[in-house]
């Protein structure tokens, strides 16, 4: 059956889900719209800090300065929370950085269906961390794209998009905070489209779909068995920008045994750039046998590695 859209004029009875502070400024784009924001769905406070004081999401937090209804939930796939989602008679549910898998009952509570706000050019980037991994990759242009959900993971037809540049003195902060802004105009301009019937869902290349999946501990420890200043450089080069704390195991076979030339205990070093050094700018080098360390400015830890590495050859 032919979906009713809303007479032109007409704002969309939206339901929206978020918890990450980049799903903030759409949620504010929205309600600055002419839709209608029924609902706002976060999750419930979580203890974080000093103290372990229970501290709320960026979502819930914008939307009680937004006088917005506001339900923070533990889940939506089920419950109290589902039923609030079933009976708030919603045109559209729009998504973005929830979290959470949603199942087909869930996807189908609003007449027209769910939009979700992702932060690449689908079908590059799919998964729960597009913009780290823009920075990662090197990537020197990513965007915004929405997309009509379905129970894949980024798979549904994708409905806009809009291109960024990625810029040479980008962090995560920097380009996730455009990316979101850019999500804002680009999900009203969306919904607007899907109130008149006048958007053109076209299905993703599966053939051209990356991966950026969540950073887990494992991916914060590079093997430096092999050559280390072919390493360091696209670490140097990507490491601050992406904003993730890295530990470096310095003692790989190969420039181990360059390192026994230059340091006559023979002894290994840890590389050690963690969250603490990355927020005072400086790495630690350490020798695994005396214990000693020191530190080496992250600026210029190129330099300093392509130093040791000739001394030790």
């Amino acid at each position: 059956m032919k979906a009713h859209h809303p007479a032109a004029g007409a704002g969309l009875r939206t339901l929206f889900l978020g918890n990450d502070p980049w799903s903030v400024p759409p949620m504010e784009a929205l309600a600055a719209s002419r839709h209608h924001v029924v609902r706002v769905f976060t999750g419930v406070a979580k203890p974080a800090g000093r103290g372990s004081k229970l501290t709320p999401t960026a979502v819930a937090t914008a939307a009680r300065e937004l006088e917005l209804p506001l339900l923070e939930v533990g889940t939506v796939r089920s419950g109290w929370a589902l039923d609030a989602l079933q009976d708030a008679e919603a045109d559209v549910l729009v998504v973005v950085a929830y979290g959470e898998i949603l199942t087909a009952e869930v996807l189908e509570v609003a007449r027209l269906g769910s939009v979700n706000v992702h932060f690449s050019l689908l079908p590059a980037l799919r998964g729960a961390s597009p913009v780290r991994h823009a920075l990662l990759l090197g990537l020197s242009e990513t965007g915004v794209t929405t997309m009509r959900m379905d129970e894949g993971l980024d798979t549904g037809p994708i409905l806009l998009q809009a291109r960024e540049p990625v810029r040479g003195e980008d962090d995560a902060g920097s380009l996730g905070a455009r990316l979101a802004a850019i999500g804002g105009r680009l999900l009203v301009d969306t919904l607007d489209r899907l109130a008149t019937g006048t958007l053109h869902p076209r299905a993703q290349d599966g053939a051209g779909a990356s991966w950026a999946p969540k950073l887990a501990a494992q991916d914060r420890v590079l093997d430096w068995g092999q050559d280390a200043v072919a390493l360091v450089l696209p670490l140097v080069h990507h490491l601050k920008a992406a904003g993730i704390p890295v530990e470096t195991d310095y003692t790989g076979a190969s420039l181990k045994s360059q390192m026994k030339k230059a340091d006559k205990s023979g002894a290994g070093h840890t590389l050690i750039i963690g969250e603490q050094e990355m927020k005072s700018g400086m790495a630690v080098l350490r020798n695994m046998q005396t214990k000693e360390q020191e530190e080496i400015a992250l600026r210029n830890i190129e330099e300093e590695l392509k130093k040791r590495t000739a001394r030790a050859s």
